[in-house]
């Protein structure tokens, strides 16, 4: 080969090189610039998810704050106003029961007697609206106050069994916990028509394991329900990190199992 062919041949291989090291630059910089960017989309896509669900969080947090607020500003209007004007028509009527007839007394005694019941009743019930007293009662007292008053009123038979030692929780998970629970009694009142209600509470080395069981009619719990009260038990679950369902057949009761974490 001669000097000018062999001078042409390795300029033909320099730019052939020259373009492979342009491409594999170009090829390697394709690469960097596809990974970072998609890093930081999803980056991005973290932070806002972050955004959105610390957002949802404060929302129910604020929610369950005007919630429990106003759940308290009733049960004082129950304890202090609706408790006194009992009280002060029971003052009356042992007015009128002095100055009655024989027959009449027995009447104002009959009466006195509802008076009595309705004031122990309207007290019961502002106990369990007040996060307070169920802060002092602790979870077991405040559930066996709740079915004690359900009971009391025959409104059907109601049983909690406890196993484990008993673990100490969190004040506000507390109210969050009993708060389901009672949203789950006050559907089973309204609308369960069952005879039997029972509560099991496991504690556990890590969990607590809760079990309510009721044997009415039931309902057809595969289907989507717009009912407000079972979206609030399971968004204060979900608040609550704790493990939550709900089953339910018609004519086959309905049965609510919540497991939350325990935390050290």
């Amino acid at each position: 080969m001669q000097p000018g062919q062999e001078t042409l041949v390795s300029r033909e291989i320099l730019v052939t090189i020259y373009f492979v090291a342009i491409l594999l630059f170009l090829s390697i910089f394709a690469i960097v610039f596809v990974v970072v960017f998609q890093r930081r989309k999803n980056k991005f896509i973290m932070e806002r998810l972050e955004a959105e669900k610390k957002f949802e969080k404060e929302l129910t947090d604020s929610r369950l704050e005007i919630q429990e607020q106003t759940l308290k500003n009733i049960a004082w209007e129950l304890h202090d106003n609706i408790g006194q004007l009992l009280s002060v028509a029971n003052i009356q009527l042992n007015m009128m029961q002095t100055n009655a007839s024989a027959e009449m007394q027995d009447k104002i005694k009959e009466t006195k007697e509802i008076v009595a019941a309705t004031v122990q009743e309207v007290r019961a019930l502002s106990k369990t609206l007040n996060s307070d007293v169920i802060l002092n009662n602790g979870l077991i007292k405040s559930i066996k106050t709740e079915l004690e008053r359900f009971n009391r009123l025959n409104f059907l038979k109601a049983e909690l069994k406890v196993e484990g030692e008993e673990k100490v929780i969190r004040s506000e998970d507390e109210i969050i916990i009993f708060r389901i629970l009672q949203e789950f009694f006050s559907n089973v009142i309204k609308h369960a028509k069952a005879d039997n209600l029972s509560v099991f509470l496991n504690y556990g080395e890590n969990e607590l394991e809760i079990s309510v069981k009721d044997d009415g009619v039931g309902f057809d719990s595969s289907k989507k329900s717009g009912n407000s009260g079972l979206q609030n038990m399971s968004g204060r679950a979900k608040l609550l990190g704790a493990a939550y369902q709900l089953s339910s057949l018609p004519q086959k009761g309905t049965n609510l199992s919540l497991i939350y974490p325990l935390k050290s």
